[in-house]
């Protein structure tokens, strides 16, 4: 494997509207990985929270699929690096103990950066860009990606352990997070996902395939306008948020932005050439 890092994106608690496990789905899509390890559920879930799903295959054959978590590895074409895709539901039970398990495939494939994905409620207008947090516990990596160290205090999930657990065995950890417009929770958000493989896409330097996520997230921002359009109170609210954030924003220049924006131009075009 080449300098193999890893994604990791969790259904539940530390998923809102669907927009981080949407990262992995999409990738998953567009990439060929192959399915290299899956945790056992036994010990982590409680079936009667997380069920299992009676279902078809292909073949029209019945087939019982368990709450879990799958790890892909895929070889993006024209990268200079691998990546592990891991897919779950956050656990129920022995996180420490499922972290472990996952640190493991980590120490075996070598992977050298470990990146969770996250999202949460907030009050955001969704006619602005998704707000992104980016946060690691490793100074070199955070001065490298212009990434901050985490002063975040109170209740966690998953991720949270995760990262704790990779700073005490040494594996640098990257914490992405997308704030998703909390009078629009309903999943699935796909500006949000967009904005989080944006970043994934300047984080790994491999350009990632956008596919129908760009025009997806157009449709959503029509259908939420709509939606305010027909509710005089929402659109007030809309309206207080978009004042609060532009002037929260004014002061901020915007040149990382534009310079992150065309390196992305550039490593599209480059792969685009080679192909």
């Amino acid at each position: 494997m080449v300098d193999p890092w890893m994604v990791v994106a969790f259904e539940g608690w530390n998923d809102a509207a669907d927009a981080a496990s949407g990262v992995v789905d999409h990738l998953l899509e567009w990439w060929d990985a192959t399915l290299v390890a899956e945790i056992d559920p036994e010990e982590y879930y409680d079936f009667q929270v997380n069920r299992p799903v009676v279902g078809t295959d292909e073949h029209g054959d019945r087939v019982l699929t368990w709450p879990s978590t799958r790890v892909y590895l895929a070889r993006p074409v024209g990268a200079d690096r691998d990546v592990l895709l891991v897919r779950g539901v956050e656990p129920n039970m022995r996180w420490r103990s499922f972290c472990q398990e996952l640190l493991a495939i980590v120490d075996v494939h070598a992977v050298s950066t470990v990146v969770t994905l996250g999202a949460l409620l907030a009050d955001t207008p969704h006619t602005r860009p998704i707000p992104l947090s980016g946060t690691t516990s490793d100074v070199a990596l955070g001065e490298a990606l212009q990434l901050e160290e985490s002063r975040y205090e109170g209740p966690t999930g998953i991720n949270g352990v995760l990262a704790d657990l990779c700073v005490h065995v040494d594996v640098p950890h990257v914490s992405l997070w997308a704030a998703v417009p909390h009078y629009v929770a309903q999943p699935p958000c796909p500006k949000a996902t967009l904005a989080l493989l944006s970043r994934l896409e300047d984080l790994l330097e491999v350009p990632l395939p956008l596919g129908d996520l760009v025009e997806a997230s157009k449709a959503w921002e029509r259908g939420v306008e709509e939606l305010a359009a027909e509710d005089s109170e929402i659109a007030e609210y809309v309206e207080a948020l978009e004042e609060a954030q532009d002037t929260s924003d004014l002061p901020e220049a915007s040149g990382d932005a534009i310079a992150r924006e065309f390196e992305r131009y550039l490593r599209r075009r480059s792969r685009d050439t080679d192909t």
